[in-house]
């Protein structure tokens, strides 16, 4: 049988809605999965109509990691896996580094790779029945590249918790350990995230575009230099026409008026 599109987009009033279109394999990110998202991400970056990124799953589950029957398949080969890992980084990193906020809408389970999804997006919602894990402990592939993203989304010991024991962890308790910003009864999830990405989309482009960059940025940093550093991206940012606006506006009680610029 011959797939189709990897990746399902919708536009939305500045709401881009990407999801992933292999539900027979739990939307498994082979090669062509994840070579479609990275392409996506780069379309979305110079789209200017594009204010936020909603990431979904089609079918019954979110993302359950990498596709171990395409690995099985093409024998373990060393060039397919370097490949394989790359792609995966390059497509977890455009996430991260996209000048507009992405948003995980989880469903289902989210294991490994589909983890490490949820942990790369910069705000993440999930139905009451979601589920998640970073299971390589038990075939003997430890989530190593999962962990790269859990490790710089929650706290240590849970990341190494989940990491050393391969257990599914619930809805519930994925928002304590801060993996997902809220929980929501299956049946509101799709409406409640399109609020949020909506919310957000209304706001300044530039501004969340510096912003973004900025708070990855800083948090490399030592104190002192994180400091310096958002200084230094607060007074570019005033610099900008919307930055402008959005104080004009402030102080004579009316809503603002976006450029972009």
């Amino acid at each position: 049988m011959t797939e189709g599109p990897f990746l399902l987009r919708q536009d939305d009033e500045g709401v881009v809605t990407l999801t992933l279109n292999r539900p027979a394999s739990r939307n498994g990110l082979s090669l062509g999965m994840l070579g479609a998202l990275r392409d996506a991400l780069a379309d979305i970056e110079t789209d200017a109509s594009a204010r936020v990124v909603v990431l979904a799953g089609a079918g019954p589950a979110f993302c359950a990691g990498h596709d171990l029957k395409e690995m099985r398949a093409r024998d373990y080969d060393p060039a397919y896996v370097e490949k394989l890992f790359t792609l995966c980084a390059e497509a977890m990193q455009a996430i991260v580094a996209l000048p507009k906020p992405v948003i995980a809408r989880v469903h289902g389970v989210a294991t490994a790779a589909g983890a490490q999804l949820v942990a790369s997006a910069d705000l993440a919602l999930c139905a009451e029945d979601a589920r998640f894990a970073t299971p390589g402990v038990h075939i003997g592939l430890f989530c190593s590249t999962p962990m790269v993203a859990l490790s710089r989304n929650i706290a240590p010991k849970h990341a190494m918790r989940m990491l050393l024991t391969g257990d599914l962890i619930d809805a519930e308790t994925a928002l304590r350990f801060g993996l997902v910003n809220d929980v929501a009864p299956a049946a509101e999830l799709e409406a409640r995230t399109l609020a949020l990405a909506r919310k957000i989309a209304s706001k300044s482009p530039l501004t969340l575009a510096f912003g973004k960059k900025a708070f990855y940025r800083q948090a490399e940093l030592p104190l002192a230099e994180a400091y310096v550093f958002a200084s230094g991206v607060m007074a570019e940012n005033l610099k900008a026409r919307d930055a402008r606006e959005g104080i004009g506006a402030f102080l004579d009680k009316r809503a603002p008026c976006w450029t972009g610029e």
